[in-house]
């Protein structure tokens, strides 16, 4: 298929190269030019425009920060609403409020390009293999007409409903999964601060409801061997956690528990580690405690 990929950033970037390998025509745009020269390499086709994306291209996916971003490029001046023909599919794969999906979507409907929602799951590595978990959301009908585009960057799927709910249940998800991650911060931080070591709390933790994947499997990989090169950056992190409150106070109920982690990562924002990945959480909370949490080999 003739494919489009805009926004090639840490997950973007490796799942647009297995669509390139696996024999799609694949026209690139990013605003960052080495994001764009490395699927160039690969095979891929540079655009200067997300318009000149769309006319080059069956298919569209977009992989974009924010939501303004995503209405932006797809349905502002020079967007890919733009160049795309009638009979058109973009594939919206970012993190954004439903709402926007649908208002987005219901646009494109008005010029005859279908959409469809399917933010993923899982990390950086799993894009590279294409073993990605998709959370989908649109006409079953036209997800079927992109299934091989959907094949290279993901082999689990998950159909979630119409147009948006697919970025309903990655906003749910991942309000979540951060939420854990900033309270198993806070909680080492408690223990270690009382003079326990980390290797008693994990082995207490295992054995009880504590347990869980943040703390057992995500922060061995980077936050226990004191590494926060960017994987999943604090203001990523920061800007799921805000969607997922504004969601619910749109909803019409407080969310408590979110509110506070979203205040955890907006402070370590404001502190300069944006940029950083979230296990620079930890290491903040050692700082500022005087404490070391992880392990004296770290």
């Amino acid at each position: 298929m003739k494919v489009g990929f805009i926004g090639l950033g840490v997950m973007g970037g490796p799942m647009a190269k297995n669509i390139v390998k696996s024999g799609h025509q694949l026209t690139v745009h990013d605003l960052n030019a080495e994001a764009v020269a490395r699927l160039t390499e690969a095979g891929a086709k540079a655009a200067k425009s997300a318009r000149e994306v769309g006319e080059a291209s069956e298919v569209v996916v977009t992989m974009l920060p924010e939501p303004q971003h995503v209405r932006g490029v797809i349905l502002g001046p020079n967007g890919v609403a733009e160049g795309l023909k009638k009979g058109g599919v973009v594939i919206d794969m970012s993190t954004i409020d439903p709402y926007t999906s649908q208002e987005v979507g219901a646009e494109l409907k008005k010029r005859g390009i279908d959409m469809v929602d399917s933010p993923v799951g899982k990390t950086s590595e799993h894009a590279a293999t294409g073993t990605l978990t998709l959370m989908l959301g649109g006409e079953p009908e036209v997800i079927e007409r992109v299934r091989p585009v959907l094949d290279c960057m993901g082999n689990e799927r998950v159909y979630c409903g119409k147009l948006g709910m697919g970025h309903a249940m990655k906003i749910t998800n991942n309000v979540l999964a951060t939420t854990i991650m900033a309270a198993n911060t806070e909680a080492l931080a408690i223990g270690a601060k009382c003079g326990l070591s980390l290797e008693t709390m994990l082995e207490v933790m295992k054995t009880t409801m504590g347990n869980n994947a943040q703390l057992y499997v995500a922060m061995p990989k980077k936050a226990f061997k004191g590494d926060d090169s960017p994987g999943f950056m604090v203001k990523l992190a920061g800007k799921d956690v805000r969607l997922a409150v504004e969601l619910a106070r749109k909803q019409g109920f407080e969310p408590f528990v979110a509110a506070g982690a979203q205040a955890t990562l907006d402070r370590a924002t404001k502190m300069g580690l944006g940029e950083r990945d979230t296990a620079a959480l930890l290491f903040l909370r050692e700082k500022e405690l005087e404490i070391k949490v992880r392990p004296k080999t770290a």
